[in-house]
């Protein structure tokens, strides 16, 4: 088999998309493929680092439409497909400001009829759930009940564990450093061990997807790459967080939610960058706490200091020295194989090079 340099179809990239398009040509007869990981494991960089949340909501049509369609599937998965759920269902809490607020809840209807289980809920209502808000900022919020949290690491390596089982090839470590073009068709790629033939070839390279099209001379379409920043830190003693929803607020900029036995947050920050292992620096940690400290207060005394049993996610990360920053210690490791081990999901930053939450949500905070 490691012998074989033909291929019905190359696929460029272990990530999510990579791996979900093998399990699916697979279940649909197309077996003949390889899939190439340049990284020494699938999904190392934005798949595995990801927030990983669903969210119905969004105020782009289609991109509404998929976010639909995909929900059967994390929700209900074939038999068999996985080991584990891959969709907690603590739901999504989105408050919201006027006016924005106002054209939200004119928009309710039209969820409900696309399926989506949506609740209004007052600003009262959100305190009963959420004691630690603010509610100066905001007016009023929705809750996604059926939304929630997937397992990235369950569904990555469900898609590739069908995928192989039926037929699909896997090599890591190997780069595709070239793409041959014939009679305007891609017909195979180069690779640090070698010349491979397919009839297509896919590219699923993710934040590098730029540069493998470029090798084929595709369209000069612009594609870049986004920075996330996450922080995660100990939830205060006194406050049990673990069957809280995620919490966004859509005019500050800031969501979080429970990670482990502590929190998650991030700035929704979406910064330009060249596609790299992003990794830890300091100004959007500082932010975030900022951020935290004026929406949730609450929460910031367990900032500090981190617990020793913490691990850090590597990626794009930002973090300064202020009154909490200062003692907040960031270890720029790259994430270890197998990836997203399930006790190791404790006080981290992480970041990936795009971002992970929906395009409603990417709005920097004025």
């Amino acid at each position: 088999m490691e012998g074989r340099r033909h291929f019905e179809a190359i696929i460029v990239g272990g990530g999510i998309a990579g791996a979900s398009l093998a399990y699916f040509l697979a279940e649909r007869g197309m077996t003949d493929v390889m899939l190439f990981e340049r990284e020494e494991q699938p999904g190392y960089h934005a798949s595995g680092r990801s927030a990983a949340t669903l969210v119905e909501l969004d105020p782009i049509p289609s991109l509404r439409d998929l976010k639909v369609q995909s929900a059967g599937f994390l929700r209900n998965p074939p038999p068999g497909f996985t080991e584990y759920q891959l969709l907690d269902r603590a739901g999504i809490l989105i408050v919201f400001q006027e006016p924005i607020w106002g054209a939200v809840h004119m928009m309710l209807p039209l969820l409900e009829a696309q399926g989506i289980a949506v609740e209004p809920l007052s600003p009262r209502q959100v305190a009963d759930r959420i004691p630690v808000l603010e509610q100066q900022y905001f007016d009023g919020a929705v809750f996604l009940p059926d939304d929630g949290h997937i397992d990235v690491h369950e569904l990555l390596w469900s898609y590739l564990r069908h995928a192989n089982r039926r037929g699909v090839r896997r090599r890591c470590g190997v780069e595709v450093t070239g793409v041959r073009v014939e009679s305007g068709r891609c017909r195979g790629v180069l690779t640090n061990v070698g010349e491979f033939d397919a009839r297509w070839v896919i590219n699923a390279a993710g934040a590098w997807v730029g540069k493998i099209a470029a090798m084929a001379g595709a369209a000069p379409i612009r594609f870049t790459p986004y920075r996330r920043t996450v922080v995660t830190f100990g939830a205060p003693d006194d406050l049990d967080v673990r069957g809280w929803p995620l919490v966004a607020n859509e005019a500050r900029g800031l969501y979080f939610k429970p990670e482990s036995s502590g929190l998650l947050a991030s700035p929704m920050d979406e910064d330009p960058a060249d596609p790299c292992d992003a990794q830890p620096s300091d100004l959007v940690v500082a932010e975030t706490i900022e951020r935290v400290k004026q929406l949730a207060p609450p929460l910031v005394p367990a900032c500090g200091p981190l617990r020793p049993t913490g691990c850090w996610w590597s990626g794009r990360i930002q973090r300064s020295k202020d009154s909490f920053g200062s003692r907040v210690r960031a270890v720029a490791a790259s994430r270890p194989a197998p990836p997203l081990v399930r006790s190791q999901r404790t006080c981290c930053w992480k970041a990936a090079p795009r971002a992970s939450m929906p395009r409603c949500w990417r709005r920097r905070a004025p």
